[in-house]
C-alpha cells in the first residue's frame, strides 16, 4: 500500500527506531511524536491512514491523546502499552482503540496488525464508499459513504470497527451469532483469542445507538449464544 502515512507515538526511543525501521521496510511514510502534545499538534497538521499510540507518555497520555483525536475522526488506532491487566485494554477500546498490543511484543505479528488496520481501512474506502446506498433498519439508517450512523435525523458518529460490526448485524438479520464468530467475521483474525474485544465494542456500540443501552433493541442479548440484531426495534 503506497502512499500511507502513519503517526507513531512513542516516547522510548529504541522502541520507536525500531517500529520505524520495519514500517518503512513495507513502504510506509511514518512521522514520530515522543510526547502527547507534539502527537497532537503532528495531528492536526497533516493527514493519517492510521497512529500508533504509547500510553504511557509524557504531557498527554495516550488515553487523553486518543480521546481528543476520537472526538474529530474515526482513523485506526493502535494503542502500545507496556500495560498487560485486562482493565487497561478494555479501557483502550472502550475509548475507541481498534486494536491493542502489549509489550514486549514480536515485531512480525505488530507490523501484521499494522498491515490488517490498513487493509481495512483502504478495502472500506476503496468500495464502500462507492456504494450510494444506505441500510435501513428502524430508527437507523447506516450511510455506507462516510460509516456514519443517521437516527432521527441527527449523525452517530462511529469508529470503522464499530461501523463494520453494525453493517454486519444489518447484512444478516435474524441470525444469532458467536462472539468467536463476530470476531472471525468482522475482524478476520483468528490469533485474538479474548471476547472482550467483542464485548467491549458491543457496549460502546450501544451507548452510541440505543435509546436505552441497558436494554437493547437494536443489538439484543441472546443468553448463552451471543447476540443477534433485534427484531422488536419500536422504541
Amino acid at each position: 500500500m503506497n502512499n500511507m502515512n502513519i503517526l507513531l507515538a512513542e516516547d522510548d526511543k529504541d522502541i520507536s527506531n525500531l517500529i520505524v525501521k520495519y514500517l518503512k521496510k513495507e513502504g510506509y511514510s511514518v512521522d514520530t511524536a515522543y510526547d502527547g502534545e507534539e502527537a497532537l499538534l503532528k495531528y492536526y497538521e497533516r493527514e493519517y491512514n492510521l497512529i500508533i499510540l504509547d500510553i504511557m507518555m509524557p504531557k498527554f497520555d495516550g488515553m487523553v491523546v486518543m480521546r481528543k483525536i476520537r472526538e474529530k475522526s474515526n482513523i485506526p488506532i493502535i494503542i502500545l502499552s507496556a500495560k498487560s491487566e485486562e482493565v487497561d485494554k478494555v479501557l483502550g477500546l472502550d475509548l475507541g482503540a481498534d486494536d491493542y498490543v502489549t509489550k514486549p511484543f514480536s515485531i512480525v505479528e505488530f507490523i501484521a496488525r499494522v498491515r490488517a488496520q490498513l487493509r481495512r481501512s483502504t478495502q472500506f474506502n476503496n468500495k464502500e464508499d462507492k456504494n450510494d446506498g444506505f441500510l435501513v433498519h428502524g430508527e437507523l439508517k447506516l450511510d455506507l459513504n462516510n460509516y456514519t450512523v443517521i437516527k432521527n435525523e441527527q449523525v452517530i458518529q462511529l469508529t470503522l470497527k464499530e461501523f463494520e460490526l453494525l453493517k454486519f448485524f444489518f447484512t444478516e438479520k435474524n441470525k444469532v451469532f458467536t462472539k468467536a464468530q463476530l470476531f472471525n467475521k468482522v475482524w478476520h483474525e483468528d490469533y485474538m483469542s479474548d471476547e472482550n474485544t467483542v464485548m467491549v465494542h458491543i457496549r460502546r456500540l450501544r451507548t452510541k445507538i440505543e435509546n436505552n443501552p441497558s436494554n437493547p433493541k437494536y443489538i439484543q442479548t441472546v443468553w448463552g449464544i451471543g447476540y443477534k440484531l433485534g427484531d422488536d426495534i419500536n422504541e
